[in-house]
């Protein structure tokens, strides 16, 4: 090397540690360790909880008690993360954002285990500082020990009457606290019910709680009677092509019915959504369908295999080139066409007898599915949601056929996603409104109308919005 010239810095080689005496030998806690990538993932990728803890699981060779503790560990921790931040600001000396981000994820899992499970207080305080020293060094490590500590004085219980504000004069934000949503959510599902009471607390509350997984059935592949035979499942209430799976299922990469492509994992809520755009009653012709916003590819799953039973067609559009992918992938073999482009504009014939709009949205309906969302979501993301959303409808309705349907669907209860963008998009189509509840039989307790919102602690779904119009 010429002595004259200088080494550039390898801006990809992480710093070396500074001398603090020998390291502990990595954690020999796979669970915990697991748990913890998982929770780095997310603060530092912007990954999903719902789709690294499954990879990591496999790539590690994790599985039964182990695996199931290191998901019970990344979802709650994840779904709890703003309780834990509370908690354990008020356990340090300094702000929370001086934390580094490694140790605060460390210290969350610790929290979470402190107040939520049973596990002892000393296996949880010395579980996460091994993962503190090991990640940051001997010395942090007293540090994360004087916090656990402080967290472990109290439960969570008088953690919350420490931390909460007064219920009479601030039950959104007393709710919020206590079942582990940001303020802006708990208004906005409180908003979308008309309570600050009894329904809003019942609804975050199950929104809070881990979901069942639910399948669909293929239809003309497999009914749900048997697919519920073969998974140990139950057959769904209202959709008949739905199962339910018992809570705490494992990785169902490996099912059989996963693998031979007879089912897909989708929300019992999405199958109903879907099925209310294909059974609308349609002024003639019915065999030209449109999924406007197909990624990744679940409702056009759905609807494809409808199709095929049907003799009709369907064109599935998706703008983002990944996820395009995934729907080619998740259509195979049905008469589904996929097209990537832009819903705004896409470049296609009009003419479609049926629309169905599945716009991007904030996923606050889905948020007990995608725990890390509830944090990452914010106020502001709103109003760029809704424009988009407008756009995509009133594409829409220029592509369906006088007396076509379109189908108008969100993963979220926030109104002005829901009613404002369907109420404003329909008067500018000059559309006619028709009652959605009558494409949900069966279903209880779906309100005045014409709009059906469905809810977790009212129907065991995601909180998924659907309208319904037919164009003139």
């Amino acid at each position: 090397m010429n002595p004259g010239r200088q080494r550039k810095p390898d801006r990809n080689r992480r710093p070396a540690p500074r001398k603090q005496g020998p390291r502990k030998p990595p954690v020999e806690d796979p669970a915990r360790r697991v748990a913890f990538d998982a929770l780095r993932a997310v603060s530092e990728r912007d990954a999903y909880v719902n789709l690294v803890l499954p990879e990591m699981l496999r790539e590690r060779r994790i599985t039964g008690r182990d695996a199931a503790l290191a998901t019970e560990l990344t979802y709650g921790t994840a779904r709890a993360q703003g309780l834990l931040d509370e908690v354990i600001a008020a356990c340090l000396d300094r702000e929370l954002s001086k934390v580094d981000k490694a140790v605060l994820d460390a210290l969350r899992l610790g929290a979470y285990q402190l107040l939520r499970t049973r596990i002892p207080a000393h296996a949880a305080v010395a579980s996460t500082v091994d993962l503190v020293r090991e990640e940051a060094g001997s010395h942090v490590g007293g540090f994360a020990n004087a916090v656990l500590r402080n967290v472990s004085e109290k439960d969570e219980a008088a953690w919350l009457e420490q931390l909460t504000p007064d219920r009479d004069s601030d039950p959104i934000g007393y709710l919020a606290l206590h079942t582990a949503h940001p303020r802006w959510v708990a208004r906005s599902f409180a908003e979308a019910l008309g309570d600050k009471g009894a329904e809003l607390e019942a609804a975050l509350r199950a929104d809070d709680a881990r979901p069942a997984v639910h399948l669909l059935a293929k239809p003309g592949e497999i009914s749900a009677e048997e697919l519920a035979a073969i998974t140990g499942g139950d057959e769904a209430p209202y959709s008949p092509y739905g199962v339910h799976l018992p809570t705490g299922t494992g990785d169902l990469a490996e099912s059989e019915p996963i693998r031979e492509r007879l089912a897909v994992v989708q929300d019992e809520g999405s199958q109903l959504v879907a099925l209310a755009a294909v059974n609308a009653p349609v002024d003639g012709e019915d065999s030209r369908w449109l999924d406007l916003c197909a990624g990744p590819g679940g409702k056009a799953v759905l609807l494809g295999s409808l199709a095929a039973i049907s003799g009709a067609t369907l064109d599935a559009v998706e703008v983002t080139p990944h996820r395009a992918k995934l729907v080619k992938q998740a259509i195979d073999g049905l008469p589904v066409t996929v097209h990537t482009v832009d819903g705004r504009d896409p470049g296609l014939e009009g003419g479609y007898d049926r629309v169905l709009l599945d716009a991007p949205c904030s996923g606050l309906g889905s948020l007990r599915r995608r725990p890390e969302s509830r944090w990452r979501r914010q106020p502001s993301d709103v109003p760029g949601l809704t424009k988009l959303q407008s756009e995509l409808l009133a594409s829409a309705f220029r592509l369906v056929r006088p007396g076509g349907i379109v189908a108008y669907v969100v993963c979220s209860p926030h109104l002005a996603e829901t009613e404002g963008v369907f109420g404003d998009g329909v008067r500018r189509a000059k559309a006619e409104v028709l009652d959605a509840r009558e494409l949900f039989p069966g279903v209880p307790d779906l309100g005045d109308g014409p709009y059906v919102q469905l809810w977790p602690h009212r129907h065991g779904t995601d909180a998924m919005f659907c309208a319904l119009a037919r164009a003139r």
